[in-house]
């Protein structure tokens, strides 16, 4: 009895600190005696009875035993064998700046590699310059903060604290100069490009309204998110739609992803043959999806995607606001999809709060992923407003978050250095472009019985539809057209035009009953009917769109807010987080209306900036404006293509033009500018 009372605590409870000590003790007691003396025989019992299999395999285990002890016997080692460990020896010792040596031989050959291109031809070696000088940039960088962030924190730690005392009046300031410059450039940028702009802004202002309304606790918002998130669409835009460095940047990334995608075209043809290209969705679009699933995978590999992603939420969580995880993940779905991006942070997720849950499925319902990036890319539509729209949603899905689902809670993950993301799982580079590939079967699988299903059931309601039609004599009607009459509003405040905004609604409707890919499909049809030419309107049903409307149509549609994707939303992250079940699923649904109005708010944005003439050739806007009744006449861009019309008119000594401009076109440049008789009769 005493031996047994060593082993508990005072209270009775057994003391867990010497349980695996005792596991392996036995008590020297009667009973303890019984069970050692079975437990021998047993054993011995265990030893003796084998089969004559078991015997030959202990006979061969024994000969081998006997091998590696007459192995393990010392012998004397050769002159090359000594050198040999000699030089092991060194190696290990001196790793470090071996390794050292190896990447600054590395480095010295990329840069004298750099500095020759651009001796020969520095406007051909413009975009390696650029990465280069990009990548020294941030190497610098992130030496600086791993060896002096204790230093740079106390630095700016005075600024910070004197912010902190005159923030009160500081914020008012701040806030009245961007209204003011807000106001000024809506006066001044509305003179020059027309009101449609001013529509796009009174379609932003209403949709966070609209988000503020049914917010769930609209009295705790918390303003600095969702300002911020919004300012930084609004910069991000002004960059990449307004200026001419931008717009060339994102122009140059869209046409080398492009080309980049092609490179699949070389598998696909091995596979499939040479006329793989007359299944053009099956053996044209699905291979880009396996071709860059395995991109991806490498770059996670060597580590790039990361250290990508974790910049870009560095820069949203400083300027936000917003926690580590929500910014990370958020950053994350600029490149991957919505069920991946929460696997980079898979070990915080349960301790999130609801609105940090509820944000993490906004960002991916408001984005698309890389994989099905290239698919879109390949139908026609642009590819440097696809890019665009993936990084300007990322900002805007935290801003409509947190407005739809304000943090009522303290959050716990409030980490000051870096969160600690996942890893890839391969072992080299071969096994991860392998691992990539095989992901990426269930992916292309998923894609494709979703499109046959999809348009199926599409097909089956249209039918039906038409059929209650035809009783009410109206066989016009069917599911594009319900969905145009609910969706036409949402449309138009985004600046659509008004006989364009019955399409645009259309293509929402598709959007969210059934997927993007759909959608995307029907929006390319348009587009090639528009580069097509011919007439806009074929018994009495538009055949194409503005430009104006596709890129704001491109941009409304980017992201994954559907019913389809939100039952795989709830079971990914209840798979992750089985303890966090009850609050994904109860803010699944306000988190897809919070990403659909994301994307809303990024069209708004695309609007706003977006020029009535932007990548459009004169004669192409002046056909597609005279048939818009809602066209400003001031446009400048107009202007100087009705001018240039006529100046084309009189170099040649010609009445009236040719080539591709229209009757309709020259009628409506002669209102404009106000022409002699001799040429506008």
């Amino acid at each position: 009895m005493e031996l047994k009372e060593t082993t508990h605590d005072h209270s009775g409870v057994e003391n867990l600190a010497f349980q695996n000590d005792n596991e392996g003790v036995d008590v020297i007691n009667p009973k303890g005696l019984g069970d050692n003396s079975q437990r021998i025989k047993n054993s011995q019992n265990k030893k003796t009875v084998h089969t004559n299999q078991e015997d030959e395999y202990i006979n061969i285990e024994s000969e081998n035993k006997c091998d590696s002890v007459d192995d393990e016997q010392p012998r004397l080692k050769g002159y090359l064998e000594k050198k040999y460990d000699k030089v092991c020896d060194f190696c290990k010792k001196r790793k470090t700046r071996i390794c050292y040596v190896i990447y600054g031989i590395l480095v010295t050959a990329y840069l004298a590699v750099v500095i020759a291109a651009c001796s020969l031809n520095f406007q051909r070696a413009l975009p390696l310059f650029i990465i280069t000088v990009i990548a020294i940039f941030f190497i610098c960088w992130d030496f600086l903060i791993a060896k002096y962030e204790d230093r740079i924190a106390a630095f700016f730690s005075l600024g910070e604290s004197y912010l902190e005392k005159q923030w009160f009046w500081m914020k008012w300031v701040l806030c009245a100069a961007l209204i003011i410059t807000g106001i000024c450039w809506l006066i001044f940028d509305t003179a020059k490009q027309g009101s449609h702009q001013l529509i796009s802004f009174g379609g932003l202002v209403f949709y966070v309204l609209l988000m503020f309304i049914f917010s769930k606790y609209p009295t705790r918002v918390a303003w600095r998110p969702v300002f911020s998130g919004i300012g930084m669409q609004f910069i991000l835009g002004i960059l990449i739609l307004r200026t001419k460095v931008g717009f060339d940047v994102f122009n140059w990334l869209g046409n080398q992803v492009q080309t980049f995608l092609e490179y699949s075209d070389t598998g696909a043809k091995f596979v499939f043959g040479e006329k793989y290209t007359d299944h053009f969705f099956a053996f044209k679009v699905l291979p880009i999806v396996v071709f860059f699933s395995t991109v991806m995978s490498m770059l996670y590999h060597l580590g790039f995607m990361q250290w990508l992603i974790g910049k870009v939420g560095w820069i949203m969580q400083i300027f936000m606001g917003t926690t580590p995880v929500e910014s990370m993940v958020a950053a994350g779905n600029i490149f991957v999809g919505q069920t991946e991006s929460p696997l980079l942070v898979r070990p915080y997720l349960p301790y999130l709060t609801k609105s940090e849950l509820h944000a993490i499925m906004t960002a991916g319902f408001s984005t698309i992923a890389g994989s099905v990036l290239g698919a879109y890319i390949s139908f026609g539509v642009s590819a440097s407003h696809l890019l665009t729209a993936s990084v300007m949603s990322a900002p805007a899905s935290l801003a409509t978050a947190k407005l739809f689902w304000p943090e009522t809670e303290k959050p716990t993950v409030t980490l000051k250095s870096r969160l600690h993301m996942a890893k890839g799982e391969s072992k080299n580079l071969l096994e991860a472009a392998s691992q990539g590939a095989s992901t990426s079967i269930l992916l292309v699988a998923n894609i494709t019985v979703n499109l046959i299903s999809f348009l199926a059931l599409l097909a089956f309601i249209d039918s039906a539809l038409s059929w209650v039609g035809n009783l009410l004599d109206y066989p016009q009607l069917n599911f594009e057209n319900i969905c145009a009459y609910v969706f036409m509003p949402f449309s138009f405040v985004m600046g659509v035009d008004w006989e364009d905004s019955f399409i645009v609604g259309g293509l929402l409707g598709y959007k969210t009953f059934f997927n993007e890919f759909v959608a995307y499909e029907r929006l390319s049809k348009l587009i090639h009917n528009r580069e097509k030419g011919g007439s806009m309107y074929m018994n009495g049903v538009k055949q194409y769109m503005t430009v104006r409307s596709e890129v704001i149509a491109t941009y409304a549609l980017c992201g994954f807010a559907n019913f389809g994707s939100l039952g795989l939303v709830i079971g990914s992250l209840t798979s992750i987080a089985p303890s966090k079940k009850r609050d994904i699923a109860g803010g699944a649904l306000r988190a897809m209306i919070a990403g659909t109005v994301a994307c809303f708010m990024t069209a708004c944005v695309a609007g706003m900036l977006t020029g009535p003439g932007l990548e459009v050739p004169c004669h192409t806007l002046l056909g597609n404006v005279f048939n818009s009744t809602d066209f400003p006449a001031n446009s400048t861009k107009l202007v100087e293509c009705c001018q240039q019309l006529f100046t084309s008119v009189n170099d040649s000594q010609k009445i009236f033009p040719e080539g591709n401009y229209s009757l309709s076109s020259w009628k409506g440049c002669c209102q404009i500018l106000d022409q002699p008789a001799l040429h506008c009769t």
